[in-house]
């Protein structure tokens, strides 16, 4: 178990950088919720790159812009979520300058503290609690009141080990992009080798 003590906040500059660089780099840290006063969450051990412009498989393909999306539009630092079937939430971590729409999907992490908050939310085990995009959401309780908000807050914030982790990271081509085209089979999606808790 890992304590806040344990753990730096990261500052602006980390999501200012490219977009591939903040998905692999995001691996290892903590994605971590202030739930009432008591903080849930876990480390990142899976991400997917979305590049808007040119990427055919992003939200904002072509520079498309909806209220969906704007949140890609912000700065560096910010969160995306977005609903998927009109159920499930996806959580994103918006990268790169404003106006430039790319963000880096998280889709997994290993579950480390509030543990019993997350399971109170989803009422599964722990290997099924968070391994996934929507399964983390739900755990974490991160809805669309969550889209647009700083990192850089309290509500929700990514953070970093002061000791350095040892990890291999695997890339592999995004999951459920059938529709794209040009892109489907960039290798943008990267995890943490052997985790437990990467997504099947």
């Amino acid at each position: 178990m890992t304590s806040l003590f344990e753990l730096e906040r990261l500052d602006k500059s980390f999501f200012m950088s490219s977009t591939i660089s903040v998905a692999k780099n995001l691996l290892g840290k903590y994605l971590i919720k202030n739930i009432n006063g008591k903080y849930a969450g876990g480390m990142i051990v899976e991400t997917e790159a979305y590049i808007g412009p040119y990427d055919d498989a992003a939200h904002s393909f072509g520079l498309k812009k909806t209220k969906k999306n704007e949140a890609m539009y912000e700065e560096g630092g910010t969160a995306y979520v977005y609903q998927i079937y009109g159920i499930h939430f996806c959580f994103n971590v918006v990268t790169n300058q404003k106006d430039k729409p790319e963000a880096v999907l998280i889709r997994a992490v290993q579950p480390d503290l509030g543990i019993d908050i997350m399971q109170n939310n989803r009422n599964k085990p722990i290997n099924n609690l968070t391994n996934g995009p929507a399964k983390l959401c739900q755990a974490l309780g991160i809805d669309l009141n969550y889209n647009k908000i700083s990192l850089l807050s309290d509500k929700l914030f990514i953070a970093q080990k002061q000791n350095k982790q040892n990890f291999k990271i695997e890339s592999s081509k995004r999951i459920n992009i059938e529709y794209a085209k040009q892109y489907k089979d960039k290798l943008w999606r990267f995890y943490i080798k052997d985790n437990p808790f990467v997504s099947k």
